[in-house]
């Protein structure tokens, strides 16, 4: 019997109260792809993070080709082979390809640096993989998708260790990629997985998953619910298990548009009418953050409900209870305070009724005391949505204006699929809302128009009837002549 590229026994995971991991087993061959799904909160980002050595298990045993992995110690895992991509790139803009390829790798006291073989184990392989880069180009001048490349390039090339990766774990890897760059990744992928190199693909996309994967495992609750091949399998049949019951799509109610809302005018221009909703499609760092900023600004008659991008920095204050937080933006509404005194019965019950309502998980030690920054990502954004689209109670009827900025960013498919449907619902009931997105899945199936950003510029809003996945892509590329 072939032993197995990675092996993990029994892991089981508990932070107080809470069993994020219970006496998980998997197996991953060699040269495989296995997909890692489960709704927020499932315990994915629990057991990565023990197969990395960033947390200890409680129970349980971890084998690299039949061999036991020491607990506990990240150093060990990336000497047994062991690398990873994050969704969010850790590269150091202002160095060379190079230059961050090797950050890290060579001791302090050192009296000189390997630079000439440290490039060339580099450009070997970016050879063998596919993975076209230049040593000496600056990373801050890179795209997107370039900067992905350097990423795996990183974990893969074995300078400063034993050997290079031979796991790699990816997380959410086509996020911020074009369609074309999406389709080179997998190419990429391809010819990893016939070099031998083993795959764990975390991702929300199931199209995507059931494209580039062999087999699927998937967790719920902090256990392992299915573990099958990815032939045969359907996106309902993930759906379901993830969530552990069917996901309808959000469905769209026929509605007229109503008069203009917003706008601007230099350096964008847009027009949002109520009852529409906008789409703005394009790779991160075109702009968008600035748009969204002018438009949180805005003083709107009937508000503008903020979904911003940056969760920890801008959604929420991390060392504040849960329900301070849900009504942070409108702590001096009357319906919150009286005499400047917060009205903390009725702020609480106002909490309980969105957890409930959006299902914000992780509060189950702690309740409406639970400290923000403790959420998972993904509930945490719950939170962020349910505090925006609840909108104030003292005011009657939904915002004028939605601005929603990656609203379903690190969300699982049941939470996606009710987020969706609390924007349609919204626009309407005769909301304007602007959605930034670089889902383009999410876009295509919720817009009424969509416009394009890169670099700085906003193209014009156009049906969507008038988009193609491929002319979209060129777009968000810049090629706005062959788009159009």
């Amino acid at each position: 019997m072939t032993t197995p590229a990675l092996r993990l026994k029994g892991i089981t995971k508990r932070f107080g109260s809470l069993l994020a991991n219970d006496a998980i087993s998997l197996e991953l061959a060699r040269g495989e792809v296995l997909a890692l799904l489960g709704e927020n909160g499932a315990g994915k980002s629990t057991l990565v993070s023990i197969l990395f050595g960033h947390y200890l298990a409680d129970e349980g045993s971890i084998e690299v080709d039949g061999k036991p992995l020491p607990p506990g110690q990240p150093k060990a895992a990336l000497a047994a082979g062991i690398g990873m991509v994050h969704q969010h790139f850790t590269l150091a803009d202002n160095l060379s390809v190079l230059d961050n390829v090797m950050l890290g790798t060579e001791p302090l006291w050192q009296p000189f640096s390997r630079r000439a073989a440290a490039r060339a184990k580099l450009l070997d392989a970016s050879r063998r993989f596919g993975l076209q880069v230049d040593p000496g180009a600056r990373v801050g001048d890179l795209s997107v998708g370039e900067r992905q490349r350097v990423e795996i390039l990183k974990a893969l090339v074995s300078f400063g260790r034993k050997r290079g990766a031979r796991i790699l774990i990816l997380d959410e890897p086509t996020a911020v990629l074009t369609p074309q760059e999406s389709e080179a990744l997998f190419a990429t992928l391809a010819q990893m997985v016939a070099a031998g190199l083993s795959v764990i693909f975390i991702s929300h996309k199931l199209d995507e998953v059931l494209r580039v994967s062999h087999r699927v495992a998937v967790l719920r609750a902090g256990r392992l619910i299915a573990d099958l091949p990815a032939a045969g399998a359907d996106k309902a049949l993930l759906a379901e298990a993830m969530v552990g019951r069917a996901v309808a799509p959000a469905t769209k109610r026929a509605h007229a548009r109503g008069a203009p809302v917003v706008e601007l005018r230099g350096p964008f221009e847009l027009t949002l009418h109520a009852g529409e909703l906008v789409a703005v499609a394009g790779v991160a760092g075109n702009g968008q953050q600035a748009l969204a900023e002018r438009l949180f600004a805005l003083q709107v008659p009937g508000g503008v409900a903020r979904i911003p991008q940056d969760r920890h920095a801008l959604g929420v204050v991390g060392e504040l209870p849960l329900w301070e937080n849900a009504v942070l933006e409108r702590y001096a509404s009357p319906a919150f305070a009286r005499f400047g005194w917060v009205r903390r019965e009725r702020a609480m019950l106002h909490a309980k009724t969105l957890v409930e309502r959006f299902d914000v998980r992780g509060t189950e030690a702690a309740g409406l005391w639970t400290t923000t920054r403790s959420l998972s990502g993904g509930n945490m954004q719950k939170l962020i949505l349910a505090r925006a689209l609840a909108g104030d109670p003292e005011a009657k009827g939904a915002p004028a204006l939605i601005v929603a900025h990656q609203p379903t960013w690190g969300l699982d498919i049941g939470a996606v699929a009710y987020v969706h449907q609390q924007l349609l619902d919204a626009c309407a009931a005769g909301s304007a809302v602007l959605l930034i997105s670089e889902d383009l899945d999410e876009i295509f199936a919720l817009a009424d128009r969509i416009a394009v950003m890169h670099a700085g510029r906003l193209g014009a809003a156009r049906p969507a009837r008038e988009w193609t996945l491929a002319s979209i892509g060129l777009a968000m590329a810049g090629e706005h002549a062959h788009a159009a």
